[in-house]
């Protein structure tokens, strides 16, 4: 690490040295008390500023002072020397919701140092519900986690998580899938006009209870319905209130400079920022169309379009087994999609689509089943598709097709689809952001499930670890900017994701030489090394590496985010 002096870090983090003290929001560090005073740490301010060795105090929920402060004026001192102290981590692609309500200490997150979630992505919100589907919705979560659904928008959810309490903050887009369903059902049909106002209606009243903004699920049904023009109308709603519009994009493999085009042509005629979500080129013979990618989002950043995308530090994805089911035998709900899957007469149209895609991934030894839902059928948890296929002595797609119908269409997997080069050259790219893409779980009680994607557990750590210490992909203060002031300012979180006076205490304490993920594809249910110490809004959640059961997270919302 570049080190600096404390007196040219203080001038370019805005402060100043002087008289032995920084600036202080109040007085001075020798006059002023302190709950809490973090020592002689090596501070990276998330600006992307090189770091250098300083004090940070904190009263309440923020930031009073940042550093020579003496020990003696506080009410309690964590010692830092030799760890890095950074602005917590925002995750800016996550899909945690129901689980906050599960175990609101929000494990496998917060021990990777965030602070921070946005979540709702992929077109999928747990709001807002029909009458129909409410009642659904609430006997599955029911009988899955015995959570009591009682809300039907956005305003309703939140309001809930604010009652429980959670240890981490909280942000959500609405969900266009969630919104279609909500509307029309999972038909793959134009909606009528009076449907495209009540989509609108219900994307106007999310942005205008909290919501950050719109994000498409476009490879999911029944988001993967919509027409670009469709899409392009809900969007304007969520300009309209300065939102966000965040997409998986339509395609991500054989079409995905298609795809691109339309995510673009959506933020121009919308007239939206762009959020690119898990940017990715899946299998290996669309792998060279990455520069193609890159300068399709480089010039429409050039012509002007508010463009930036996110990616996880791994080169397999994660997602349902159904994902591999062509469209047109997805489309309804799961008992119609089951239904297509016994049918007789489709068995050779369905056979022959998953060969297509086994010829893409060039074995069904690149991917793995993650999760079931059956006791009976857990033993497949972990193994690859030809190796469980092959115990049951049944060929691949058999396989596939009835472990589906077992589970009642519920298999999660993970597919080995992605390149590393083509990864580091993604995220050390200067719009491209880290996200998680998953859901806070734990490796106990009713969220440890199955084998999930080691990004549920290891992504932040895995990206300090492996890809700036050892990889050396960019200098550490610069991707520490990229995890934290950038998507704060990017969502709007204000007075957050930079280490500076009058800022709410969100921080991280990690130690550079030894953080790295410990999460692996066979035992996923490991927490990271190397990151002792995490506080959001002023209050230890994680102290000496043990979590203190505190929830002092708050919710943001859009044009509220500074509410107590």
């Amino acid at each position: 690490m570049a080190e600096v002096t404390r007196r040219d870090f203080l001038k370019k983090a805005g402060l100043a040295a002087a008289g032995g003290c920084g600036v202080l929001l109040k007085g001075c560090a020798s006059k002023t008390s302190y709950d809490l005073i973090i020592k002689d740490g090596f501070v990276l301010d998330g600006l992307g500023n090189p770091g250098a060795v300083a004090d940070i105090g904190i009263n309440g929920d923020s930031i009073t002072a940042v550093g020579k402060i003496p020990s003696s004026r506080a009410q309690s001192v964590l010692q830092a020397k030799g760890l890095a102290v950074s602005p917590g981590f925002i995750d800016v692609h996550n899909h945690t919701a129901i689980e906050l309500l599960v175990n609101p200490k929000a494990e496998s997150a917060v021990r990777q140092g965030v602070t921070t979630l946005v979540s709702g992505q992929c077109g999928e919100s747990p709001f807002p519900f029909s009458d129909g589907m409410f009642e659904e919705v609430r006997e599955a979560n029911k009988a899955e986690y015995g959570v009591d659904i009682d809300w039907k928008t956005v305003q309703g959810f939140l309001s809930r998580l604010e009652r429980g309490g959670m240890a981490l903050n909280y942000s959500t887009f609405v969900g266009q899938g969630a919104v279609r369903a909500a509307a029309m059902g999972y038909g793959d049909r134009k909606p009528t006009a009076s449907e495209v106002g009540f989509m609108k209606t219900m994307v106007a009243e999310a942005m205008e209870n909290g919501a950050l903004g719109l994000s498409t699920g476009l490879e999911y049904t029944p988001g993967s319905f919509a027409s670009t023009e469709e899409i392009i109308e809900l969007a304007r709603v969520a300009a309209s209130f300065g939102g966000l519009y965040a997409t998986h994009m339509r395609d991500e493999q054989d079409f995905i400079l298609e795809a691109v085009d339309e995510a673009i042509r959506i933020g121009r005629e919308a007239r939206i920022p762009l959020q690119i979500s898990h940017l990715k080129v899946g299998y290996p013979g669309n792998w060279p169309k990455l520069p193609a990618v890159l300068r399709k989002i480089e010039e429409a950043r050039d012509s002007g379009l508010d463009i930036f995308c996110d990616r996880y530090p791994y080169i397999a994805g994660a997602t349902g087994l159904s994902l591999y089911f062509p469209l047109w035998a997805r489309e309804g709900n799961t008992l119609d999609f089951l239904t297509r899957l016994k049918d007789p007469a489709l068995q050779d149209r369905l056979r022959a689509a998953l060969a297509d895609k086994e010829g893409k991934l060039g074995s069904w030894d690149k991917v793995l089943i993650s999760d079931v839902v059956s006791d009976a059928n857990n033993w497949v948890e972990g193994r690859t598709i030809l190796e469980a296929a092959g115990r049951t002595g049944k060929p691949p797609y058999e396989f596939m097709r009835d472990l589906l119908l077992d589970e009642k269409g519920r298999v999660g997997m993970i597919s080995f689809t992605m390149n590393e080069d083509n990864l580091k050259r993604i995220l050390s790219h200067p719009l491209v952001g880290v996200c998680s893409d998953s859901e806070a779980v734990a490796p106990y009680g009713l969220l440890r499930k199955g084998k999930p994607h080691p990004r549920y557990y290891g992504t932040f750590p895995r990206v300090l670890g492996k890809y700036i210490r050892e990889e050396k992909l960019m200098p550490l203060e610069a991707m520490v900017r990229k995890m934290t002031s950038v998507p704060a300012h990017r969502f709007g979180f204000a007075r957050r994701g930079v280490l500076k006076v009058g800022h709410f205490a969100d921080i991280v304490i990690f130690d550079p030489d030894k953080v790295i993920d410990k999460a692996t594809w066979a035992d996923p249910h490991q927490y990271p090394e190397g990151i002792p110490h995490v506080i959001v809004n002023g209050r230890a959640v994680i102290e000496n590496g043990e979590h203190t059961g505190r929830l002092p997270g708050k919710v943001l919302r859009k044009d509220r985010r500074e509410e107590a």
